[in-house]
């Protein structure tokens, strides 16, 4: 995923909310799960209630990590992959057949755009950008033959996985923060607590509203590193995902590459772009938002508003120009006024 470039605020004073008749705190917590901050704010009526809830989320993210994660030798996706060629299905958890179907289906509809299977790929880039060094085209061809989301193959029955090609590596990362996200979420709804928001590096649950409020303030779209929002949405009961590349980058022989690569070229993308989603799965907005940066605006865009309550807003420069772009039913999400301080 991109870097985070929301500003999420408490207490903006939007016309029009309701009084909250239910006593309630709030509470911040913070640690580092998944190799990135988990914030968490939300309201519980008292401090034990507060603590215990904070700790089972971050105890999920780190349940989450411990499957998913490809940076973990010793994690479940890792001892998945190193079965790749050995011609058996390997029977998997839940949390890890959930991931990969949604992967595979997301793969489908954005025709490889968004590929878990890009594993080797990404390893290439990593050290690409660690030394500063443009991956040989023959290692990047090599690699490119590895990766082809019609290479996996499902066995529902037995909730078993066959990596079909040895050598074969999947890669989560532009989807697990977001299962991440709507997992916690869960977990806190468990321990009675439904008005909250977590923020886990550029992916953002947010359950019902702060007492009061019609919905969080959520920033979106700052035009330069750590600048200000383009403007501000009022949201609730909903995700937003980003992912781009106007931030992480490695100059390479004179011209600027993503970490984000497209699985078809084997090449980190150039257009600097940045992309949000929101939608009611945060699954689905996390590598759809991957899929839009692959994809480019107008066949993103088209992806987007054939997905059911999803909404973009893309923010492009690939000469140096802004260029701003939304799908459909992006119009349609509340902004708050400009006026209103926040």
């Amino acid at each position: 995923m991109g870097r985070l470039v929301f500003a999420w605020l408490l207490g903006a004073g939007i016309p029009g909310a309701a009084p909250s008749d239910t006593p309630s705190i709030l509470y911040r917590y913070e640690r580092i799960e998944m190799a990135v901050p988990i914030k968490l704010v939300f309201y519980a009526p008292a401090k034990d209630t507060a603590n215990g809830a904070a700790e089972a989320v971050f105890q999920r993210f780190r349940q989450l990590n411990g499957i998913l994660s490809d940076y973990d030798p010793e994690s479940e996706l890792r001892r998945l992959c190193d079965t790749a060629g050995e011609g058996k299905a390997v029977p998997v958890s839940d949390d890890l057949w959930r991931v990969l179907v949604a992967s595979l289906q997301i793969s489908q509809r954005s025709d490889g755009a968004f590929d878990p299977t890009i594993g080797p790929l990404i390893r290439v880039w990593r050290l690409a950008r660690k030394f500063e060094k443009m991956p040989p085209p023959d290692l990047l061809d090599r690699m490119r033959a590895l990766v082809g989301y019609r290479l996996v193959r499902l066995v529902p029955a037995e909730r078993a996985v066959e990596l079909t090609k040895r050598g074969m590596r999947l890669d989560f990362g532009g989807i697990a923060k977001g299962y991440a996200v709507q997992e916690a979420l869960g977990v806190l709804r468990k321990h009675g607590i439904s008005s909250a928001m977590i923020h886990a590096g550029g992916d953002i649950g947010l359950g019902d509203p702060p007492p009061g409020r019609p919905g969080w303030t959520i920033g979106i779209a700052p035009r330069e590193s750590n600048g200000p929002p383009s403007f501000y949405l009022s949201l609730s009961r909903n995700y937003v995902a980003n992912s781009g590349d106007m931030w992480q980058y490695v100059v390479l022989d004179g011209k600027r590459y993503s970490h984000i690569v497209d699985p078809k070229t084997g090449l980190g993308l150039t257009d600097r772009s940045n992309v949000t989603v929101i939608g009611p799965d945060a699954t689905v907005t996390d590598a759809i938002s991957t899929a839009v940066s692959v994809l480019g605006p107008d066949t993103g865009l088209k992806l987007v508003d054939a997905t059911p309550g999803l909404a973009a807003y893309i923010v492009r420069a690939p000469e140096g120009k802004i260029e701003v772009c939304q799908s459909s039913r992006w119009k349609d999400l509340p902004v708050v006024p400009p006026d209103v301080k926040q």
